[in-house]
């Protein structure tokens, strides 16, 4: 068993002056030697999420570069510079102040939902924010995938190229000023804060999304309807979203919820014969439907609702960036069901 004593202390900080960076560095080279507990590790998973947030970093792409090199620490701070560059030094002070037990000042909370807004979210579980990002922006963001992958949007015969950076629909792709831009949406996150109830949020750094068309050898791969959190009850109040990057009709692997789940699951979940699996149910049952929007519009959802992408029987693409805000105090379920 690891003990907090064998680690490096939070406050110890890195060459930027930020803190935690070490002792995440430290747990993650023991998972890698399968030398650390899952409770111990499930420990500070909030707060090590939240480290990524401010240095601009993704999880996924840390936990493999450190899996895949084992590298030392200095090496790991090198990377960070490489990979994401400096997080900004009011960043830096706002995640210190976590650990220095700095009162936080309260913010005002804005109000940038309607009240019409706000009773949709409360009997559907979502919203769909129109025009946060500038189409151009947009436009431009998109260029930057199919740079990425290599791949140009008038030539089909290139959507379905094989490259490593793809996990299905999704992108592993993280860093690039667009991308940062998008994700600094003063309206995106202001309607966070709202529904949050608190200005005290990080935001993710998060990958894309690129759903093709189906062909007759390329088939959606998923996900399907599906839950990014436990279902332990009861399940924590939690916020996901996506932007639209381009227009997006219902089959063109629109993106797919439960409207208004989150406020049945409970029941749902306790209607079903003891040792069912409620991940293998029929979810689309449940009345799953697809969200068409326009390029720009953002779908933020109660992590409650099923959710996931669609098959896409049209003839273009589905462009997306996965945008999140979180608290760094967040708990979620012990539990994993």
């Amino acid at each position: 068993m690891i003990l907090d004593l064998t680690l490096p202390p939070s406050t110890e900080t890195s060459t930027s002056g930020l803190m935690h960076v070490k002792r995440f560095w430290s747990k993650v080279m023991l998972k890698r030697a399968n030398q650390i507990d899952e409770e111990f590790w499930n420990k500070e998973w909030e707060l090590d999420k939240t480290l990524l947030s401010v240095l601009g970093l993704g999880l996924e792409q840390t936990l493999t570069y450190v899996f895949q090199y084992a590298p030392a620490f200095e090496e790991f701070e090198q990377w960070i510079v490489q990979t994401s560059g400096f997080p900004a030094s009011e960043q830096i002070s706002r995640f210190n102040d976590l650990f220095n037990k700095t009162p936080v000042l309260s913010q005002p909370i804005p109000s940038v939902l309607s009240a019409e807004e706000l009773a949709f979210w409360k009997e559907n579980g979502y919203l769909v924010l129109k025009n946060v990002i500038p189409k151009e922006d947009c436009r431009a963001t998109i260029d930057v995938i199919c740079d990425f992958l290599k791949i140009n949007l008038n030539d089909a015969n290139t959507w379905y190229s094989p490259n490593n950076s793809r996990q299905g629909i999704m992108v592993q792709l993280f860093q690039h000023p667009l991308l940062q831009k998008n994700r600094q949406s003063a309206r995106i996150r202001m309607a966070y804060e709202q529904l949050w109830q608190r200005s005290d949020i990080w935001v993710t750094t998060d990958r894309v999304g690129f759903n093709p068309p189906e062909t007759e050898k390329w088939k959606f791969p998923g996900p399907d309807l599906h839950w990014d959190c436990s279902l332990d009850l009861p399940i924590p109040f939690n916020l996901q979203g996506l932007l639209y990057l381009a227009d997006t009709a219902p089959n063109q692997g629109a993106f797919t919820l439960v409207p208004g789940f989150h406020n049945r699951i409970s029941a749902w979940l306790s209607s079903l014969p003891e040792g069912t699996n409620p991940r293998i149910e029929n979810l689309h049952a449940l009345g799953s439907f697809p969200i068409a929007a326009e390029a720009g519009d953002f779908i933020i959802w109660h992590q409650a609702l099923p959710h996931g992408s669609s098959p896409n029987t049209s003839s273009k693409p589905r462009f997306v960036q996965y945008i999140n805000y979180q608290p760094a105090d967040f708990t979620a379920q012990k539990n994993w069901m």
